[in-house]
């Protein structure tokens, strides 16, 4: 699912490299899995629909198992919806070597439910997908009904293929369109075939050893050792390809227009070393065959590409410098690889693209780090001998991503909506963090993102396997840097379960790919692990009842978890009114205790408390503490107890962002003249409206409400702004998120939102809005007629 490029001009802005499709006739076939590990994944798929969001509406097909030496398995799946393909559906279901359920790799959000009846024709869904061809056309497909759900959600859609050529006339194309089947708007395009952007004599590589197959007196450029891999001349033409032949086995010393040969036939070679040699992967199909390599392609043909059985090659501007250099050939080749591991590949758009062609960098990078050429001695820059710049520079350099004035070195909210020869830049700075390090290096200076820590690497030999393990057993199709929708659908927490695989969890290897990933600012949900003197809280007992004007008493223990004790200072939040807390002593150092009393006053109000114990120090650690205050629990002070709920009287009783209370005209208040409007410019932006608010103890009904209209211009993707509804204690603290909004809730019209507040009784709280926005295309929340009712 790539992006073409039709020409060197399109190249050179999009950093496109080689190309890579997979179809249904040239996909290799799916290895048979064991049939013991194969049904211990189909036992917990069974048993446990709700781990990968299943419905009674689904199928599912296993399409590979891998096991590992251990006796734990990792079995692919595609799913179908009511006979339906599911794209973006794919998942993988992890069994521990006992085959208990080890978890899930799976992009959607929630179970599918939709509608498989479309409103848009067939008829129409052709007419509109011709209209999104440029080029000369010849065949238009059948559009095909099925579920997009690349965004972790699902919608109904239609996928027509159209075949033909791009507008060089010489690069073919595989052009997918999907329209959405309800309201015939055209969603997204893809092309299937994406470009870059004995002994011989190569143009690149030196003097090298290639193997060749002998007939009689004559050498043919096959390789009998890797699957019968093959090199053959296109004559500068587009449709007949010579496999190259010599009398002597020496090859490209009288012939110039073997040197593009040689280097494609090594490339090639080495290619399929490096995965069966370092990752046991045999060729790029899985299944032993070789790959056709065809050069001398087209006439000025100043491109390249992989169309999921075999490599093609142009010789650039002039028919002067053939586009054959091993790092292009492997990035090439390594599209092979992602699209034959993930079912139908990493899709090729938003931060997923991105991921799917860091991968072809870094193991093209890899491969020529492997090959140990003195022509062409490993680097971390791509395409550094083609010189597609006209400059001398490279397309692309892995250890600051942002040199070539177009990539992302560091993470944003904005990534998304990159090229993905672009977004690329993230996955590559983090892989060469995690190799070589920040700062100084061997091959250039790699900074950090904002504050981040120094990175220490891990080399090379140990980062390469992390990131195929987290390919081969962990990605899907959907995997992106920052994922809202799916939280651990994210390349950050699969990297992150590959080295605790490879090495162990909170190993030096893993430390280091949470500080690689910080230090291109994609941050996680990880648990941190500590790099120095940490320890934990606990109370005893941890509840305790007093009457009004009495004292509960209870021992806070601390615990060294690791390292060294530190001072450890004690704090209490979340008591009722008319209370007051105090710590023997106030201060202790870790694996000591202390005594908390928690004393009342004959004013208390009766009621259950829940009271936070934090210890600070170099972290922050918590405990609760409940507290029921005894009494007859009458509610005293029942109504309501919201200032200016309506927002009527402007910003009387709220705290908001400049702005956010007002009269707006593109935004109508569901009641009066005055709504509160949070985010919707289209840029970064956070803005929060909050206001305190007393809850009287001994009620039975603790109600907060509001209306919220949500509009959007996002069209796909992942939950790209949010709004957070918070309860707060008086000292500022978050207790709870009551609940998350984002731009895939959008809906007409305001909707009622009610939450209980009763575990917060007899406290003062506060209550906040809090709208974050990104880069692109705005989101609005809207709210009006809040309000807090207690009875």
């Amino acid at each position: 699912m790539k992006r073409p490029l039709a020409a060197v001009g399109a190249m050179l802005l999009t950093g496109g490299m080689l190309s890579c499709v997979v179809t249904t006739a040239q996909a290799a076939p799916a290895p048979v899995p064991a049939p013991s590990s194969a049904a211990r994944a189909a036992t917990v798929l069974r048993s446990n629909p709700g781990a990968v969001q299943g419905t009674a509406a689904e199928a599912y097909q296993a399409v590979r198992t891998k096991v590992d030496a251990n006796g734990a398995s990792h079995t692919r799946y595609t799913r179908t919806y009511r006979g339906l393909r599911v794209n973006g559906g794919d998942f993988v279901v992890h069994t521990a070597p006992n085959g208990t359920y080890a978890g899930s790799s799976v992009g959607l959000a929630a179970p599918l439910t939709l509608s498989t009846t479309p409103r848009l024709t067939v008829t129409r869904a052709r007419v509109l997908a011709r209209q999104q061809f440029k080029g000369k056309l010849e065949r238009v497909g059948t559009p095909e009904l099925f579920v997009d759900a690349s965004s972790g959600t699902g919608r109904l859609a239609y996928e027509t293929v159209l075949t033909g050529w791009h507008t060089d006339g010489q690069t073919p194309s595989r052009f997918h369109v999907i329209t959405d089947a309800i309201s015939g708007k055209v969603i997204g395009t893809h092309d299937e075939i994406e470009m870059i952007a004995g002994t011989g004599q190569s143009l690149h590589s030196g003097t090298v050893d290639i193997d060749t197959t002998v007939s009689g007196s004559l050498y043919s450029m096959v390789d009998p050792v890797r699957g019968n891999g093959s090199t053959c001349d296109m004559n500068n033409g587009t449709s007949t390809c010579t496999t190259f032949t010599n009398s002597d086995n020496t090859w490209g010393d009288t012939n110039p227009r073997q040197k593009a040969a040689v280097d494609a036939h090594f490339g090639a070679a080495k290619t399929f070393d490096y995965f069966k040699n370092v990752h046991g992967r045999n060729g790029i199909f899985g299944d032993g065959r070789g790959v056709p390599s065809r050069v001398h392609y087209g006439n000025n043909y100043n491109n390249a590409f992989w169309d999921g059985a075999r490599m093609t090659y142009g010789d650039g501007v002039g028919n002067a410098r053939p586009l054959v250099s091993l790092d292009v050939a492997a990035h090439e080749m390594s599209h092979g690889i992602s699209d034959n591991v993930v079912p139908g590949g990493l899709l090729y758009s938003g931060e997923s693209g991105g991921i799917n062609e860091a991968t072809s960098d870094i193991f093209g990078t890899m491969v020529e780090f492997y090959a140990n050429t003195a022509a062409d001695p490993a680097d971390y820059q791509i395409g550094e001998k083609l010189d597609f710049n006209g400059d001398g520079t490279p397309l692309r350099h892995m250890y600051d991503p942002a040199l070539d004035g177009a990539s992302d070195s560091c993470w944003s909210t904005g990534t998304k909506n990159k090229d993905v020869h672009y977004s690329s830049g993230v996955a590559n700075h983090f892989f060469f963090n995690l190799a070589e390090g920040t700062g100084v290096t061997p091959y250039g200076t790699s900074p950090v993102c904002g504050s981040a820590p120094a990175v220490t690497g891990v080399g090379r030999a140990k980062a390469e396997k992390i990131w195929y393990r987290a390919l081969d057993v962990y990605f899907t199709s959907t995997t992106a840097y920052v994922n809202n929708t799916t939280p651990s659908n994210t390349a950050r927490a699969y990297t992150l379960r590959a080295a605790t695989d490879l090495y162990g969890s909170c190993s030096t290897e893993y430390r280091a790919v949470q500080a690689a990933w910080t230090a291109v600012n994609v941050a996680g949900t990880d648990a941190p692990c500590s790099s120095g003197n940490d320890f934990s809280v606990s109370l005893s007992p941890t509840a305790g009842s007093a009457d009004p004007g009495g004292s509960v008493s209870t021992t806070v223990g601390t615990t060294v978890t690791s390292g060294n004790a530190q001072t450890v200072t004690l704090s209490a939040d979340g008591l009722p009114a008319g209370s007051s807390a105090s710590f023997s002593p106030s201060s202790v150092t870790a694996g000591n205790s202390s005594v908390l009393t928690i004393a009342t006053t004959t004013s208390t109000p009766p009621g259950t408390y829940r009271v936070s114990v934090t210890g600070t120090g170099s972290a922050t650690r918590t405990a609760t503490y409940t507290l029921t205050v005894n009494g007859t629990g009458s509610c005293a002070s029942p109504g309501p107890k919201l200032d200016n709920g309506g927002f009527e009287s402007g910003t009387t009783g709220w705290a908001p962002s400049s702005g956010v209370i007002g009269t707006f005209t593109g935004q109508p208040a569901r009641t009066g003249t005055r709504n509160a409007w949070l985010n919707g410019y289209g840029s970064t932006r956070t803005d929060t409206l909050s206001q305190a608010v007393s809850l009287p103890a001994g009620c039975t009904s603790y109600r907060f409400s509001f209306w919220l209209h949500i509009d959007s211009a996002e069209t796909a993707g992942s939950a790209y702004d949010t709004l957070k509804v918070q309860v707060l204690s008086s000292a500022g603290r978050v207790l709870t998120t009551l609940a998350s909004y984002s731009n895939l809730d959008k809906a007409a019209g305001y909707a009622p939102k009610s939450f209980s507040l009763a575990p917060y009784a007899g406290q003062t709280v506060t209550l906040k809005f809090v709208g974050v926005e990104d880069n692109s295309r705005q989101t609005s929340f809207v709210v009006d007629d809040a309000a807090v009712d207690v009875a």
